[in-house]
């Protein structure tokens, strides 16, 4: 009977403490709710009610500390704050919230001194450093948050409050303060490595120049020659990266190696990224460093298939001499199968051999052991007929590979190169409809890809059954895409000449001027390029043609004065251009900035 009575008594009080909870909890959300509309009388009432209910909850006091002082009742907060000092002493943050009371009357001096107070507090209570810097920072007392923060180190060597200094430096605009922060605080704890990327990423770019940039270099430079660690390898070759500095990253990676004897992931990916941004010099560094560092066989094979790749795209006269020793070492099979694949698209693309890329491909089909790899090799004979003139065949595969990979990025690319063969063909309806579903596409390029097609076609489209020109451009893209260059200028300059004044017509010079760059025509480019700039100044071409004319007297004609004057150009008439960064950078370099 006795466990009966207790067991329901205890079942009733934690009922009770239940529904005392959940009213508090109420109450609190109807007081935040009046804080917020600024109703502070009303606030008050609940806050002052729930402060005497738990006294030792610093939320209600505050919040009813902040409610007294938005109703000038200034004198209610030091008596109530005094007395819970004089109460309680082992309390000091509360001297932060006196102080700031008298700060809100003006009477800075008082103020003053229980700042002092407060920080004083540190040096006997140094667990209360974090709530005491935190406050004043809540209070935008910065430069006491600093104090407060280092004191607390000062006095416990476990602490570590780089983080929130860095924070508060970095509201100051103090950027030098805020990176040497952000290295003390992996200096403390390297387990803080991805956090200073994600934040330090806040302020740099891609810019080398920039400000911040430098700051955080010579920064981290500092260091390692004071202290020297494997995290400001990282973070240098992490910066490196960001600046698109491949080559200077790389060092950084190699010194890495050098020291710990680590995989050669970081080598790997480094490679691949300087390989998506054609600085294939720092990519075939990467991957000559990898195939001399390395006895697994899969890093050997990934070291070679870039290695190749790279001769491929710079049309190294090597580039048979790599595939042959290749498959001499490693065989054709299905280890290899993305050797064969890049093959096959070599000999179609750059050797104009498809009967052979077709064989390759249909014998790798057998060496495939997952939908995945049979997926890119259909992808890859689906262009093979695209470039023999077989479309029907090859939406075949491409629509096979989008049904079977609907939700994959192959599955999207599948998609988009329907929308594309559908184009080629003049079947504009039917690609515009695969390409509207593409632009929402989770992969970037692909989504970019697509609306840049899209926008084509909707641009261009022929009205009421009346030529526009679109057909013809089409043709002249799939010549394009079959590496008929010339072909695919001479129906641009028929496109140019028969559709004058349409809106086809600076797509079709912009389109010839590339294939021009290709064939290393750069004069008629040039022509080009400044014809799409006076046919339509607003146009959406007009600063891609800038860049363009700019790209080419530096890299082509070695005239940096016309260079830097197509750069400025973008600089000052095109601030939101994707080329800004990227030509604000290299004006730099061309007038002779010292960027290190």
């Amino acid at each position: 009977m006795k466990k009966t009575i207790l067991f329901i008594f205890l079942i009733i009080s934690s009922f009770n403490y239940a529904q005392n909870d959940t009213n508090s909890q109420n109450e609190f959300l109807l007081a935040e709710n009046y804080f917020r509309e600024g109703e502070y009388e009303k606030a008050t009432q609940i806050y002052k009610k729930l402060y005497d209910s738990s006294p030792f909850n610093t939320t209600y006091l505050k919040r009813l500390v902040t409610c007294y002082q938005e109703t000038d009742q200034f004198l209610v907060v030091e008596n109530l704050l005094k007395s819970k000092l004089q109460s309680n002493p082992n309390q000091p943050f509360l001297n932060v919230v006196l102080g700031y009371n008298f700060e809100r009357q003006q009477q800075n001096e008082k103020a003053e001194q229980y700042y002092q107070l407060a920080i004083k507090s540190i040096e006997t209570q140094p667990n209360f450093s974090g709530f005491i810097g935190s406050l004043f920072k809540e209070y935008s007392l910065l430069d006491y948050a600093i104090i407060a923060f280092e004191k607390g180190m000062e006095k416990n060597e476990n602490a570590n409050y780089n983080f929130q200094i860095a924070q508060i430096y970095g509201e100051k605009g103090a950027f030098d303060k805020m990176f040497q922060a952000y290295v003390d605080m992996i200096d403390k704890n390297p387990n803080y490595l991805n956090t200073v990327q994600r934040y330090a990423s806040r302020y740099i770019s891609d810019d080398a120049e920039n400000e911040n940039n430098i700051l955080f270099r010579k920064t981290l430079l500092r260091k390692s020659v004071s202290n020297p660690k494997a995290a400001w390898n990282v973070l240098l070759s992490w910066l490196f990266a960001q600046q698109k500095d491949y080559a200077k990253a790389l060092i950084q990676e190699k010194a890495l190696f050098a020291r710990e004897e680590a995989t050669l992931i970081n080598i790997y990916n480094l490679g691949v990224i300087a390989f998506d941004n054609d600085d294939f010099e720092a990519a075939k560094a990467a991957f000559d460093f990898m195939l001399a560092n390395t006895k697994m066989i899969d890093e050997k094979l990934s070291a070679n298939l870039y290695l190749i790749k790279i001769a491929v795209k710079t049309d190294n006269p090597e580039t048979d001499k790599l595939f042959e020793e290749a498959f001499s070492i490693y065989g054709k099979g299905k280890q290899t199968i993305s050797f064969q694949i890049e093959y096959a698209d070599y000999l179609t693309f750059k050797k104009n051999n498809p009967e052979s890329a077709k064989i390759i491909l249909e014998n790798a089909i057998d060496f495939a052991t997952s939908k995945f790899e049979k997926a890119r090799i259909k992808l890859k004979l689906g262009d093979i007929l695209v470039f023999t003139g077989q479309y029907n065949k090859a939406l075949i595969y491409f629509s096979q590979i989008q049904t079977q990979l609907k939700n994959d990025e192959l599955g999207q690319e599948a998609r988009f190169k329907v929308a594309q063969t559908s184009y080629f063909k003049g079947d504009f309806t039917w690609a515009k409809a695969q390409l509207k579903v593409l632009k929402g596409s989770t992969t970037q390029l692909i989504a970019n890809d697509a609306v840049e097609l899209f926008l084509i076609i909707t641009d261009n489209e022929p009205v009421d059954s009346i030529p526009s020109g679109l057909t013809e451009f089409a043709q002249a893209d799939l010549l394009a895409f079959q590496n008929k260059n010339q072909k695919a200028i001479e129906v641009l300059s028929n496109v140019i000449t028969q559709f004058k004044g349409q809106p086809i017509e600076d797509e079709a010079l912009f389109k010839q001027a590339k294939l021009f760059i290709k064939k290393e025509e750069f004069e008629n480019a040039i022509t080009n390029f400044e014809k799409v700039i006076a046919l339509n100044p607003e146009g959406i071409l007009i600063d891609d043609a800038y860049y363009e004319l700019a790209e080419i007297y530096a890299n082509k004609l070695n005239n940096q004065e016309k260079a830097s004057t197509y750069y400025q150009k973008i600089i000052f008439d095109f601030g939101s251009s994707i080329y800004l960064v990227d030509a604000r950078k290299k004006y730099r370099k061309l007038r002779g900035d010292d960027i290190n």
